[in-house]
């Protein structure tokens, strides 16, 4: 196994790392709508949260070599299923023509106030 890491001005307080490399995946961890870069706060809305999450998964897809389309599976969890519309079109937005498995799970409040949280599986690139 392999971690991936990334860059942020915000302290993980978390027992986990971004992503973990095993057996040719890269696992994701469940990434919220924080900004890494900035440590701006969250945005208002949910879907420019569920953008801002999806940049998360990109980082680390970035740090791991590999590219949105390597994806093939996300687990999005929200706190109200109302919020599905707005986050399936966000999806789509960075997504594009790519279409990975996908399951939306509507749960309780999320950590620090955040509307959406994101975690991945995709494949490494072959080199």
């Amino acid at each position: 196994m392999k971690t991936v890491s990334i860059e942020s001005k915000l302290e993980n307080k978390g027992h986990y790392v971004p992503g973990m490399i095993s057996g040719g995946m890269l696992y994701i961890s469940g990434q919220l709508p924080v900004h890494h870069e900035t440590g701006a706060p969250l945005a208002e809305g949910i879907y420019q949260q569920t953008l801002d999450a999806l940049h998360n998964v990109d980082l680390v897809l970035k740090a791991a070599g590999c590219k949105k389309e390597n994806v093939v599976l996300c687990h999005v969890y929200i706190p109200r299923v109302e919020y599905w519309d707005e986050v399936n079109n966000a999806y789509g937005e960075f997504f594009g023509a790519h279409r990975p498995a996908r399951v939306v799970v509507p749960s309780r409040e999320l950590h620090g106030g955040a509307l959406v949280e994101i975690e991945a599986v995709a494949e490494l690139q072959d080199d």
